[in-house]
């Protein structure tokens, strides 16, 4: 994970639980229906070519691409994979290495000699965790970058990409060495019983940080009122949300200049509140039909009307009422098995903080394949309202939602047949073939029947 994605999709709250478990909250709030984890679980037929257009939506496969982009789909797409869980892998490994080499105990004897005041070598230690840590995953985040480069996917020159992972970093430590510190006393002022603390501070900062997540947007990308250059947009946009009952103005639409730095398609809703707004990328705006950007957003509405946010966040803390309270027990007993080995021998140093942080890590990523089976369930609930969200005010829901899944997987180049085992660890959201051909066929219309959420 580069630290700009860190800074804005997990919002901070992965700071607190060391930019692990919320990745897939603040998706809820800020993801675009496709594209975002891995593709496609079926694969095109062996003509990989376009569909005729005169096929019906429900007797052909539903999202293909020609035979060039095939091969680059699936070539990205295995690099994404690897890179992907080679990074999670790299990172629990990193901090193991630095505890192992007395590394992070040695930071912290040198801040103690740089200043007498603990506050103070607080704020040195976490600066420097989060700044030993992006140097850590830099190589990663590079081959990720370059890779795009490659692939056609990112236009973003390294100057730029720099100065986001700057930005990102900047965030991360202004966000996290607070919350870090926060932690670190309530793990020092009550070391019997301080997952228990920290589980009760963790939800009030994950929501104020997706409240505030749209106002960190503006450090790295460009926005304007969408009103401006895409008026009618606009106006079909507001049918949408007087359909739904988002209660979004004109006023908080806003055009994201993505294509300074990429070719991908994207278009959401997000923030809370005060704070909620549409966002349409100018790739998207104008290259694809916007009945197209309406389903996106009518997919984007679900997530807020049908309340998935607080309901993952419920799920979420009740999950994590237990990970703190196992990776506490764990924690502890590494202090009491290697602590001597890795110069420190309570929870509540600043090397046994990271002890703890290096077990709530290796439960992130075991427990990742059901973050991601949740988070597909409510994706596929808000496809199901985006399409019936859409329902008489475009003219064919099905073919609508169908070709909106198609552009947003070649934009991205979405494999059409990753491995079971991809899809089951890492993908957030159902494949974008499983997803197109659920789009095809559902007609809940059809002999005068009504949706699951709309009765007309």
């Amino acid at each position: 994970m580069t630290f700009r994605r860190f800074a804005l999709s997990a919002a901070g709250l992965a700071v607190v639980t060391v930019l692990l478990i919320a990745v897939p909250v603040a998706a809820q709030s800020s993801t675009v229906p496709a594209a975002q984890s891995e593709p496609a679980k079926q694969a095109p037929t062996p003509a990989s070519a376009e569909n005729p257009a005169n096929t019906p939506a429900n007797q052909q496969e539903a999202y293909t691409l020609p035979p060039d982009k095939l091969a680059k789909a699936i070539e990205i797409s295995r690099i994404r994979n690897i890179l992907n869980i080679a990074g999670s892998i790299w990172g629990i490994v990193f901090v193991w290495i630095l505890l192992a080499a007395r590394g992070w105990s040695g930071i912290e004897r040198w801040t103690q000699k740089m200043s007498s005041m603990r506050w103070l070598q607080g704020v040195v230690f976490f600066v420097l965790f989060f700044v030993i840590s992006a140097v850590a995953s830099f190589p990663v985040d590079w081959l990720g970058q370059h890779f795009e480069r490659a692939y056609g996917i990112s236009v973003q020159g390294w100057g730029s990409w720099l100065g986001d992972e700057g930005k990102g970093l900047g965030v991360a430590i202004v966000i996290g060495v607070p919350i870090l510190l926060l932690f670190n006393w309530i793990v020092r002022r009550w070391p019997r019983r301080y997952w228990l603390g920290v589980w009760v501070v963790t939800v009030p900062i994950l929501v104020l940080l997706i409240f505030v997540s749209p106002l960190l947007a503006p450090i790295f990308d460009k926005f304007e009122p969408l009103q401006k250059n895409y008026p009618v947009l606009v106006t079909e946009l507001e049918k949408v949300v007087i359909r739904t009952g988002t209660n979004i103005p004109p006023d908080r639409m806003y055009l994201m200049k993505a294509s300074l730095k990429t070719n991908g398609l994207n278009a959401y809703v997000n923030g809370i509140g005060a704070t909620k707004r549409i966002v349409v990328w100018d790739t998207t705006a104008g290259r694809v039909p916007d009945d197209e950007v309406l389903f996106i957003f009518g997919h984007e509405s679900g997530h807020y009307v049908l309340n998935h946010i607080p309901k993952y966040i419920v799920i979420f803390s009740i999950g994590l009422f237990f990970v703190y309270w196992a990776c506490a027990r764990f924690a502890l007993g590494l202090v009491a098995r290697f602590g001597v080995r890795w110069g420190t021998s309570e929870i509540g140093s600043r090397t046994g903080f990271v002890v703890l942080l290096f077990a709530i890590s290796i439960a992130s990523f075991l427990l990742e394949p059901a973050q991601n089976a949740v988070s597909r369930h409510y994706e596929h609930q808000a496809d199901v309202y985006g399409q019936e969200a859409i329902h008489g005010i475009v003219a064919d829901p099905q073919k609508t939602a169908v070709a909106a899944f198609n552009d947003l997987g070649k934009a991205w180049l979405e494999d059409p047949n990753p491995s079971p085992f991809i899809e089951f660890w890492l993908f957030s959201h159902p494949s974008v073939e499983e997803r197109a051909k659920f789009a095809g066929q559902y007609d809940p219309w059809k002999n005068g029947g009504h949706g699951e959420f709309f009765k007309n």
